[in-house]
């Protein structure tokens, strides 16, 4: 009995439907995969090789049409995402190294001792009172250095006037600590 391409596809339903759902975890998503396959699969005829797998062939059709399928999904919600006034994009690589060297040179402007400061509780994590000793300075001087060193940075990279809004905030809170100290 000879059999035609067609049929010979038919008998692979059964495989393709389990590898669908397998590889779509979805039972209306695998049928649809199924169906975009067969149909491909026809419209391409041509292009399949007598004597080679046929199932591997079709299982290639349908794991390239899943891809194509999830591609799709993403790119319709970063669409809608964008369309809503959302971004759904991903941000380059390029950025990151823009800002980083942004703050290295912000970093470089600062005086020796706050970047000291910022490099010892910073960086390295020390407590105010070992980068203190480190330094050769009061634990106070090393508070007032890192403070200043990280308003001078926030100055250079965020913009002056949310740094002035932190100077203001500190001052507040000085003020505060030393009512609270007279009070004790």
């Amino acid at each position: 009995m000879i059999t035609t391409f067609s049929d010979e596809i038919v008998l692979t339903l059964p495989h393709l439907r389990a590898y669908a759902r397998m590889v779509a975890r979805d039972r209306v998503l695998a049928d649809d995969l199924v169906q975009e396959t067969v149909l491909r699969a026809l419209v391409h005829a041509d292009q399949f090789r007598p004597g080679t797998n046929l199932k591997a062939w079709l299982k290639t059709i349908l794991r390239n049409s899943y891809i194509n399928e999830k591609r799709s999904e993403k790119r319709q919600a970063q669409y809608a995402a964008g369309f809503a006034g959302e971004s759904a994009a991903v941000r380059g690589e390029q950025e990151g190294h823009v800002e980083l060297n942004d703050c290295a040179r912000a970093f470089a402007t600062l005086s020796a001792p706050q970047r000291q400061a910022l490099t010892l509780v910073g960086a390295s994590g020390m407590s105010y009172e070992e980068a203190a000793k480190k330094a050769g300075c009061g634990v106070g001087t090393m508070k007032s250095r890192t403070f200043r060193a990280r308003l001078q940075l926030r100055r250079l990279l965020d913009g002056q006037e949310r740094a002035e809004r932190d100077e203001r905030l500190a001052g507040a809170i000085a003020t505060c600590e030393q009512v609270e100290r007279r009070a004790a």
